[in-house]
């Protein structure tokens, strides 16, 4: 039964596991890759400054965002989480970033050379527990109409991901993918 507070996470008390074995447990981030490791830590952070965070958003074609977060007044922050200096020097495609975002910041470990990092950028210090914000980054308001697409896309996106969890046999169409088996007369 659903909460009569709007602010309630009806998944709260729901353990991760029930969705199916699709998030590592506490005791397994090792099966996670780097930057999805810096990705967890950093969503968790975010959790609990008040923001939802969705991971591989796709804002537009071609592009695709680590985590973007969605904070309590409406404001969205791109984080990019880099795991290493290659990493780091492969990624051209980061400043193409910041026209779909509030705030900009890049995710990185204790180890990380942040001296190659832009300083006109934010920077989140992570690991797969936990993160903490750094360097605040700079705020570039985005445009309403654009906000309002981002907010919908990002919800609509959140809403597909909780349904596939809950119904992995739901088919892309919206059909109910049925095992294939012997037909029936």
């Amino acid at each position: 039964m659903a909460s009569s507070d709007p602010d309630s996470d009806d998944f709260a008390d729901v353990p991760e596991r029930a969705f199916g074995n699709i998030v590592p447990a506490e005791g397994e981030a090792s099966v996670l890759q780097p930057g999805q490791r810096l990705a967890r830590g950093v969503s968790r952070y975010l959790r609990s400054l008040g923001y939802v965070a969705v991971e591989e958003f796709v804002p537009d074609r071609g592009l695709r965002v680590d985590v973007m977060a969605l904070g309590p007044k409406g404001e969205l922050w791109v984080i990019e989480c880099k795991s290493s200096r290659a990493d780091y020097q492969s990624d051209a495609k980061w400043r193409g970033y910041l026209e779909w975002c509030d705030r900009y910041f890049w995710a990185v470990d204790m180890d990380f050379p942040t001296d190659l990092l832009p300083q006109d950028t934010g920077l989140i210090l992570a690991d797969a527990y936990d993160a903490e914000v750094i360097r605040m980054g700079p705020e570039q308001k985005l445009p309403a109409p654009r906000r309002k697409k981002l907010i919908h896309k990002f919800a609509m996106d959140a809403a597909r991901r909780l349904q596939k969890l809950r119904d992995p046999r739901l088919g892309q169409d919206g059909r109910l993918l049925l095992p294939s088996g012997p037909e029936e007369d």
